[in-house]
Protein backbone atom coordinates (compact mmCIF):
# COMPACT_ATOMS: atom_id res chain seq x y z
CA UNK A 1 0.00 0.00 0.00
CA UNK A 2 1.73 3.34 -0.78
CA UNK A 3 2.39 5.99 1.35
CA UNK A 4 0.90 9.69 1.53
CA UNK A 5 3.76 11.19 0.46
CA UNK A 6 4.11 9.05 -2.24
CA UNK A 7 0.90 8.91 -3.37
CA UNK A 8 1.40 12.80 -3.75
CA UNK A 9 4.70 12.48 -5.26
CA UNK A 10 3.13 10.80 -8.21
CA UNK A 11 -0.15 12.81 -8.14
CA UNK A 12 0.76 16.03 -8.78
CA UNK A 13 2.76 15.02 -11.76
CA UNK A 14 -1.00 15.00 -13.34
CA UNK A 15 -2.97 17.58 -12.26
CA UNK A 16 -2.54 21.35 -11.26
CA UNK A 17 -0.49 22.58 -8.27
CA UNK A 18 -1.95 22.05 -5.03
CA UNK A 19 -5.46 19.85 -6.61
CA UNK A 20 -4.07 16.12 -5.14
CA UNK A 21 -3.73 17.53 -1.46
CA UNK A 22 -6.77 18.97 -2.05
CA UNK A 23 -8.61 15.38 -3.31
CA UNK A 24 -6.63 13.15 -0.90
CA UNK A 25 -7.80 14.88 1.89
CA UNK A 26 -10.50 15.36 0.77
CA UNK A 27 -11.07 11.23 0.26
CA UNK A 28 -9.22 11.20 3.44
CA UNK A 29 -12.08 12.95 5.61
CA UNK A 30 -8.80 15.18 6.78
CA UNK A 31 -8.08 18.57 6.43
CA UNK A 32 -4.92 19.26 3.92
CA UNK A 33 -2.56 20.19 6.79
CA UNK A 34 -3.17 16.24 8.07
CA UNK A 35 -1.49 15.24 5.46
CA UNK A 36 2.41 16.91 5.84
CA UNK A 37 2.11 15.61 9.35
CA UNK A 38 1.19 12.08 8.25
CA UNK A 39 3.37 11.38 4.74
CA UNK A 40 4.71 7.70 6.16
CA UNK A 41 0.60 6.73 6.82
CA UNK A 42 -0.81 4.13 4.97
CA UNK A 43 -4.82 5.24 3.29
CA UNK A 44 -7.15 2.09 4.08
CA UNK A 45 -7.50 0.76 0.39
CA UNK A 46 -11.51 2.61 0.70
CA UNK A 47 -10.01 5.77 1.04
CA UNK A 48 -7.10 5.17 -2.06
CA UNK A 49 -9.75 4.00 -4.39
CA UNK A 50 -11.92 6.87 -3.67
CA UNK A 51 -8.72 9.66 -4.06
CA UNK A 52 -7.49 7.56 -7.76
CA UNK A 53 -11.57 8.19 -8.98
CA UNK A 54 -11.44 12.04 -7.62
CA UNK A 55 -7.84 12.17 -9.64
CA UNK A 56 -9.50 10.66 -12.93
CA UNK A 57 -12.30 12.72 -12.74
CA UNK A 58 -9.91 15.90 -12.25
CA UNK A 59 -7.70 14.69 -15.09
CA UNK A 60 -10.93 14.52 -17.08
CA UNK A 61 -11.59 18.46 -16.49
CA UNK A 62 -13.71 18.20 -13.57
CA UNK A 63 -13.85 20.90 -11.21
CA UNK A 64 -12.13 20.48 -8.11
CA UNK A 65 -14.46 22.68 -6.16
CA UNK A 66 -17.47 20.27 -7.69
CA UNK A 67 -15.25 17.21 -6.63
CA UNK A 68 -14.70 18.28 -3.24
CA UNK A 69 -18.16 19.89 -3.05
CA UNK A 70 -17.22 22.65 -1.00
CA UNK A 71 -15.37 26.18 -1.50
CA UNK A 72 -14.63 28.88 0.13
CA UNK A 73 -15.99 32.50 0.37
CA UNK A 74 -15.40 35.70 2.74
CA UNK A 75 -15.43 33.97 6.23
CA UNK A 76 -17.24 31.41 5.57
CA UNK A 77 -17.00 28.02 3.21
CA UNK A 78 -20.11 26.62 1.15
CA UNK A 79 -21.82 23.61 -0.82
CA UNK A 80 -21.57 24.07 -4.46
CA UNK A 81 -22.18 21.26 -6.82
CA UNK A 82 -22.85 21.46 -11.16
CA UNK A 83 -26.36 23.63 -10.52
CA UNK A 84 -24.31 26.52 -9.27
CA UNK A 85 -21.23 28.82 -10.32
CA UNK A 86 -18.19 28.22 -8.45
CA UNK A 87 -17.83 31.44 -6.30
CA UNK A 88 -14.64 33.23 -7.10
CA UNK A 89 -12.20 36.08 -5.19
CA UNK A 90 -13.09 38.78 -7.80
CA UNK A 91 -17.00 38.73 -5.79
CA UNK A 92 -15.57 39.51 -2.43
CA UNK A 93 -14.88 42.89 -3.94
CA UNK A 94 -18.24 43.06 -4.90
CA UNK A 95 -19.35 42.62 -1.09
CA UNK A 96 -16.93 44.69 -0.07
CA UNK A 97 -18.28 47.78 -1.83
CA UNK A 98 -21.60 46.74 -1.10
CA UNK A 99 -20.98 46.93 2.48
CA UNK A 100 -18.93 49.96 2.84
CA UNK A 101 -23.10 51.68 1.86
CA UNK A 102 -25.15 49.17 4.19
CA UNK A 103 -24.57 50.99 7.92
CA UNK A 104 -24.45 48.57 10.50
CA UNK A 105 -27.21 47.66 13.38
CA UNK A 106 -30.24 49.46 10.42
CA UNK A 107 -33.04 47.33 9.60
CA UNK A 108 -32.25 46.95 5.66
CA UNK A 109 -33.80 45.50 2.72
CA UNK A 110 -31.64 43.88 0.62
CA UNK A 111 -31.65 41.80 -2.65
CA UNK A 112 -29.17 39.50 -3.94
CA UNK A 113 -30.02 38.62 -8.06
CA UNK A 114 -29.05 35.53 -9.56
CA UNK A 115 -27.68 34.21 -6.15
CA UNK A 116 -26.36 30.86 -7.40
CA UNK A 117 -24.55 29.04 -4.04
CA UNK A 118 -25.80 32.39 -1.99
CA UNK A 119 -22.72 33.59 -1.61
CA UNK A 120 -23.30 36.97 -1.57
CA UNK A 121 -26.14 37.00 0.62
CA UNK A 122 -24.39 34.87 2.90
CA UNK A 123 -22.10 37.43 3.29
CA UNK A 124 -24.51 40.37 3.33
CA UNK A 125 -26.38 38.52 5.93
CA UNK A 126 -23.18 37.59 7.74
CA UNK A 127 -22.23 40.78 7.97
CA UNK A 128 -25.69 42.72 8.38
CA UNK A 129 -27.42 40.10 10.80
CA UNK A 130 -30.57 42.90 11.36
CA UNK A 131 -31.02 43.22 7.24
CA UNK A 132 -33.58 41.07 5.48
CA UNK A 133 -32.43 39.72 2.10
CA UNK A 134 -34.28 38.55 -0.38
CA UNK A 135 -32.07 35.77 -2.76
CA UNK A 136 -33.21 35.21 -6.16
CA UNK A 137 -32.06 32.42 -9.03
CA UNK A 138 -33.81 30.77 -12.07
CA UNK A 139 -32.53 27.59 -11.26
CA UNK A 140 -34.27 25.78 -8.87
CA UNK A 141 -31.35 23.16 -8.30
CA UNK A 142 -28.97 26.31 -7.38
CA UNK A 143 -31.61 27.77 -4.85
CA UNK A 144 -31.41 24.41 -3.15
CA UNK A 145 -27.70 24.75 -2.71
CA UNK A 146 -28.07 28.18 -1.42
CA UNK A 147 -30.89 27.29 1.36
CA UNK A 148 -28.64 24.42 2.08
CA UNK A 149 -25.52 27.11 2.69
CA UNK A 150 -27.79 29.44 4.72
CA UNK A 151 -29.08 26.68 6.73
CA UNK A 152 -25.63 25.51 7.43
CA UNK A 153 -23.96 28.92 8.86
CA UNK A 154 -27.68 29.58 10.79
CA UNK A 155 -28.14 32.74 8.63
CA UNK A 156 -32.37 33.47 9.10
CA UNK A 157 -32.69 36.68 7.59
CA UNK A 158 -32.76 35.58 4.05
CA UNK A 159 -35.46 34.44 1.93
CA UNK A 160 -35.34 32.59 -1.39
CA UNK A 161 -36.94 33.13 -4.46
CA UNK A 162 -37.49 31.35 -7.51
CA UNK A 163 -37.91 33.02 -10.69
CA UNK A 164 -36.00 35.78 -13.28
CA UNK A 165 -34.28 38.59 -11.46
CA UNK A 166 -36.90 41.08 -10.24
CA UNK A 167 -39.98 38.99 -11.24
CA UNK A 168 -40.71 37.19 -7.99
CA UNK A 169 -39.84 40.52 -5.86
CA UNK A 170 -42.82 42.64 -7.29
CA UNK A 171 -43.75 45.53 -4.83
CA UNK A 172 -40.24 45.34 -3.16
CA UNK A 173 -38.33 48.42 -2.46
CA UNK A 174 -34.93 47.99 -1.59
CA UNK A 175 -31.75 49.92 0.18
CA UNK A 176 -29.13 48.06 -2.37
CA UNK A 177 -29.36 45.56 -5.05
CA UNK A 178 -26.41 43.23 -5.96
CA UNK A 179 -26.14 41.07 -8.88
CA UNK A 180 -23.04 38.64 -10.20
CA UNK A 181 -25.24 37.94 -13.29
CA UNK A 182 -24.06 36.06 -16.70
CA UNK A 183 -21.89 38.56 -18.76
CA UNK A 184 -19.85 36.51 -20.83
CA UNK A 185 -20.65 36.67 -24.82
CA UNK A 186 -22.19 33.52 -26.10
CA UNK A 187 -19.34 33.05 -28.76
CA UNK A 188 -16.70 33.44 -26.12
CA UNK A 189 -13.78 30.76 -26.55
CA UNK A 190 -13.46 30.78 -23.03
CA UNK A 191 -16.44 28.74 -22.17
CA UNK A 192 -14.94 25.54 -24.03
CA UNK A 193 -11.99 26.07 -21.50
CA UNK A 194 -11.33 25.13 -18.11
CA UNK A 195 -13.60 25.13 -15.00
CA UNK A 196 -15.90 26.89 -17.45
CA UNK A 197 -16.25 24.25 -19.48
CA UNK A 198 -18.27 22.50 -16.31
CA UNK A 199 -20.40 25.22 -15.04
CA UNK A 200 -24.17 26.37 -15.81
CA UNK A 201 -24.03 27.76 -19.22
CA UNK A 202 -26.93 30.35 -17.99
CA UNK A 203 -25.40 31.50 -15.18
CA UNK A 204 -22.07 32.36 -17.67
CA UNK A 205 -23.46 33.77 -20.42
CA UNK A 206 -25.64 36.46 -21.64
CA UNK A 207 -25.99 37.76 -25.17
CA UNK A 208 -23.92 38.36 -28.46
CA UNK A 209 -21.97 41.03 -26.04
CA UNK A 210 -22.39 39.27 -22.71
CA UNK A 211 -24.63 42.05 -21.45
CA UNK A 212 -28.07 41.43 -21.85
CA UNK A 213 -29.12 40.01 -17.98
CA UNK A 214 -26.70 43.26 -17.06
CA UNK A 215 -29.21 45.80 -19.28
CA UNK A 216 -32.16 43.91 -17.43
CA UNK A 217 -31.05 44.07 -14.11
CA UNK A 218 -30.06 48.17 -14.64
CA UNK A 219 -33.62 48.59 -16.42
CA UNK A 220 -35.54 47.32 -13.65
CA UNK A 221 -33.46 48.47 -11.00
CA UNK A 222 -34.32 52.07 -10.96
CA UNK A 223 -37.99 51.04 -9.92
CA UNK A 224 -36.80 48.79 -7.22
CA UNK A 225 -35.00 50.48 -5.24
CA UNK A 226 -35.12 53.26 -2.40
CA UNK A 227 -34.19 56.71 -2.64
CA UNK A 228 -30.35 56.66 -2.92
CA UNK A 229 -30.26 52.73 -2.87
CA UNK A 230 -27.85 51.48 -4.71
CA UNK A 231 -26.95 48.53 -7.36
CA UNK A 232 -23.84 46.72 -7.56
CA UNK A 233 -22.86 44.47 -11.07
CA UNK A 234 -19.85 42.80 -11.27
CA UNK A 235 -18.52 42.80 -14.99
CA UNK A 236 -16.10 41.92 -17.31
CA UNK A 237 -12.73 43.44 -17.13
CA UNK A 238 -13.35 45.00 -20.69
CA UNK A 239 -17.07 45.66 -20.06
CA UNK A 240 -16.75 48.71 -17.85
CA UNK A 241 -17.33 51.78 -19.87
CA UNK A 242 -20.71 49.90 -21.57
CA UNK A 243 -21.73 48.82 -18.47
CA UNK A 244 -21.52 52.46 -16.90
CA UNK A 245 -23.73 53.56 -20.30
CA UNK A 246 -26.22 50.89 -19.24
CA UNK A 247 -26.52 52.59 -15.60
CA UNK A 248 -26.53 56.24 -17.27
CA UNK A 249 -29.13 54.82 -19.72
CA UNK A 250 -31.21 53.32 -16.68
CA UNK A 251 -31.46 56.83 -15.11
CA UNK A 252 -28.57 55.93 -12.29
CA UNK A 253 -26.50 58.43 -11.03
CA UNK A 254 -23.43 58.71 -8.91
CA UNK A 255 -21.97 55.94 -11.10
CA UNK A 256 -18.37 54.43 -11.02
CA UNK A 257 -16.36 51.35 -11.53
CA UNK A 258 -14.49 49.78 -8.88
CA UNK A 259 -11.82 47.10 -9.79
CA UNK A 260 -10.84 43.84 -8.28
CA UNK A 261 -7.04 42.94 -6.55
CA UNK A 262 -5.72 42.11 -9.70
CA UNK A 263 -6.59 45.97 -10.47
CA UNK A 264 -9.15 45.33 -13.08
CA UNK A 265 -12.36 46.55 -13.69
CA UNK A 266 -14.86 44.47 -12.02
CA UNK A 267 -17.73 46.22 -10.12
CA UNK A 268 -20.00 49.19 -11.48
CA UNK A 269 -21.96 50.69 -8.87
CA UNK A 270 -24.75 53.51 -9.50
CA UNK A 271 -27.55 55.22 -7.19
CA UNK A 272 -30.76 55.87 -7.65
CA UNK A 273 -31.53 59.69 -7.17
CA UNK A 274 -33.41 60.72 -3.99
CA UNK A 275 -35.44 63.31 -5.51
Amino acid sequence: MPRIDELLRAARGQTEPGDAEALLAHALGRPSSWLFAHGDAEPEPQALAAFEALLARRRAGEPIAYLTGRRGFWRFEVRVGPATLIPRPETERLVELALERLPRDVGLALADLGTGSGVIALALALERPRARIDAVDASAAALAVARENARELALPNIRFHLGDWFTPLAGGRYDLIASNPPYIAEDDPHLQRGDLRAEPRAALASGPDGLDAIREIAGGAVAMLKPDGWLLVEHGWEQAAAVRGIFAMAGLVDIATEQDLERRDRVTLGRRAAG
